[in-house]
């Protein structure tokens, strides 16, 4: 089906442009969320005249959307879950998870707006994309951890294993020394 764009969609096309999508994806997806129109004469002529409202329209939104970017980019949002000792999630964060966050922390985001690379499911500091405009995108970083304290110290530059790792160390150094004290005192009796 060939259809004509009205804004910018990611590895499709820009505004303006006639392409040919499968049926299905018109239907179901660009049609629906008025991203497209059929691409017929009366259309044509129709978004030849509505083209340059448009086009004020998307560089509005975003400007807006620049501007909201400019303070989100970076930002970096504490999300409590409980975890394994090992760091490994009960469940996993989600891209609602995020959104939810974001929108805590003061910004408007909505959940289709966040793009996960790979399923966020241990702890740690893990980087998101988030999708203001089709043509304006930033980086957030989401600070998973067990509690506001453990979300510090991941802050800091330490990771939940290395923690650990220290702690079983310590621990293991207290068991040496404790024997060490044991066998010096069974060879004085």
């Amino acid at each position: 089906m060939q259809v004509i764009l009205l804004q910018r969609v990611a590895k499709l096309g820009q505004m303006g442009e006639v392409v040919n999508v499968k049926d299905g994806y018109a239907r179901n997806f660009l049609l629906p969320q008025g991203k497209a129109l059929r691409a017929n004469d009366g259309n044509i002529k129709s978004f030849e005249a509505k083209k340059a409202q448009l086009e004020a329209q998307n560089l509005e939104t975003k400007k807006e959307a620049e501007s909201v970017a400019a303070k989100l980019d970076g930002q970096t949002f504490i999300i409590i879950r409980s975890a394994s000792d090992s760091g490994a999630l009960y469940g996993s964060v989600t891209t609602r998870d995020a959104a939810e966050v974001a929108t805590a922390g003061g910004f408007t985001v909505e959940r289709g707006q966040v793009v996960l690379d790979k399923p966020i499911k241990d702890l740690g500091i893990h980087s998101v994309s988030v999708v203001l405009h089709p043509e304006v995108s930033v980086r957030i970083n989401l600070n998973v951890a067990r509690s506001a304290e453990e979300a510090e110290l991941q802050a800091s530059g330490k990771s939940i294993q290395d923690l650990a790792a220290e702690a079983e160390a310590a621990a293991d150094f207290e068991i040496a020394e404790l024997f060490d004290d044991l066998g010096g005192a069974a060879q004085e009796d």
